[in-house]
């Protein structure tokens, strides 16, 4: 990536943390980043192909606050829970908002998602898997089926607060899961791990 296409994507991710942009035009979107749309298109070839670049630069942040966090000698349910707040934090809500269009768009195969679907999972799976090492999940294969568990808990808690706004029933569930982890009630995991093998 050329430094000056890296510095404006860098300007389009600060917008959208101001402005949630999902809703607005891609000359709209220029405005906001202080460029013009000839810029944008001339860098990230149209509107969609601007959004994937935001959601993958947003998604290698989010990596980047896990393997921070996984540097503190934390237990899991501290990392998760520091995780999980700063994620859910009202200046990074208009980003989720984003990460999901763009994963709707992902699941009917749209062209320009192609990167997004190549690593919205894989790319998760090996620092995930890490964490639930660190905590004692020993064997490779459970290990990474708690790391596609606990993504999709994630991801489907902060579906679940975009959609209803209901962050104390919403943070009940994700302390919920990081009670289920801290005790060890996986049981179900095990078996599963067994199955895939």
């Amino acid at each position: 990536m050329s430094a000056a296409r890296d510095a404006l994507l860098d300007r389009c991710v600060e917008a959208v943390r101001r402005t949630g942009f999902t809703h607005l035009s891609l000359r709209e979107i220029a405005a906001a980043a202080g460029t013009s749309h000839r810029m944008l298109i001339y860098h990230f070839g149209s509107r969609e192909g601007l959004l994937a670049e935001v959601v993958a630069r947003l998604e290698a942040e989010q990596r980047a606050l896990l393997a921070d966090l996984l540097t503190g000698d934390g237990s899991i349910v501290a990392v998760s829970r520091a995780f999980w707040a700063r994620v859910t934090s009202p200046e990074l809500l208009p980003a989720q908002r984003l990460f999901f269009e763009v994963y709707v768009q992902a699941l009917y195969g749209r062209e320009w998602t192609e990167p997004f679907r190549a690593s919205v999972i894989r790319a998760w799976e090996a620092p995930l898997a890490d964490l639930f090492a660190r905590a004692g999940v020993t064997d490779p294969e459970r290990a990474r089926t708690h790391a596609r568990l606990g993504l999709a808990v994630t991801r489907g808690l902060g579906l679940d607060l975009l959609l209803t706004g209901e962050r104390e029933r919403v943070e009940a569930a994700a302390e919920l899961y990081g009670h289920l982890l801290a005790t060890g009630e996986d049981a179900g995991a095990e078996q599963a791990a067994d199955e895939v093998e």
